[in-house]
């Protein structure tokens, strides 16, 4: 056999034995921290000044996670800033890991929630004020110290406060200034103020989905770069 010959034979072999390529780990496979627990929200953008993206949930199942479900979103009319020095007013939503306190809305619980939920009445308030007691807390009544033009009336949001999470940012030791009431809630019209935002039949879906006692958390992040969501 002449040596060409030889060379494009041996070629062959080498593809035929190849195989297809191993399938790229699932998304909370390649993440730096995904809060310890057996489920996770992740929100990801396709770079930082994008106010499109896609959430997905997560199950973690005989140690891989799984995907249970995944809806279009919606970030910040700023897009996303990196959370840890992220800036109040800026309509930019905070990149991170964080857990998810507690579920609430202007409407009932969707049947089959597990999760702490609580009903928005007319005096709630979530408070923004940066020189209140409450501050990026729940405020009903409203405390003497928040101020009205430095909050939200929760109730005033109508559908888009219909069925919502907090998520823990800036929440346990909360920085003046850095940023209060980031919830992932139902879309809006548009771009949100900082909150991560999707359909209102995958809200329901993940509030029907979510379990406390799996420990869920959220993260927020881009595809790529500084604020890559693998990061978190």
């Amino acid at each position: 056999m002449r040596p060409g010959a030889v060379v494009l034979a041996l070629s062959s072999l080498v593809v035929l034995g190849a195989g297809p390529p191993a399938p790229s780990p699932p998304l909370p496979a390649r993440m730096t921290d995904t809060g310890g627990g057996t489920q996770l929200i992740t929100a990801v953008a396709p770079g930082r000044a994008s106010t499109t993206g896609t959430v997905t949930w997560w199950d973690l199942r005989g140690g891989r996670w799984v995907k249970a479900g995944s809806a279009p979103a919606r970030f910040g009319a700023n897009g996303l800033a990196e959370g840890a020095s992220r800036k109040q007013g800026t309509n930019t939503t905070p990149t991170g890991l964080y857990g998810l306190p507690y579920a609430f809305g202007i409407k009932a619980a969707p049947r089959g929630t597990a999760y702490r939920y609580r009903r928005v009445h007319r005096d709630s308030w979530w408070c923004q004020d940066n020189g209140s007691r409450s501050y990026n807390r729940w405020s009903e009544p409203r405390a003497a110290d928040c101020r009205a033009a430095e909050s939200e009336h929760l109730i005033t949001y109508g559908e888009r406060y219909a069925h919502a999470l907090v998520i823990g940012f800036n929440y346990e030791r909360p920085v003046r200034g850095r940023g209060a009431g980031i919830f992932l809630h139902v879309n809006g019209r548009g771009a949100t103020a900082g909150c991560v935002s999707l359909p209102k039949r995958a809200m329901r879906t993940i509030l029907r989905w979510a379990d406390p006692a799996k420990r869920p958390h959220i993260a927020v992040g881009t595809a790529s770069g500084t604020t890559a969501v693998t990061r978190y």
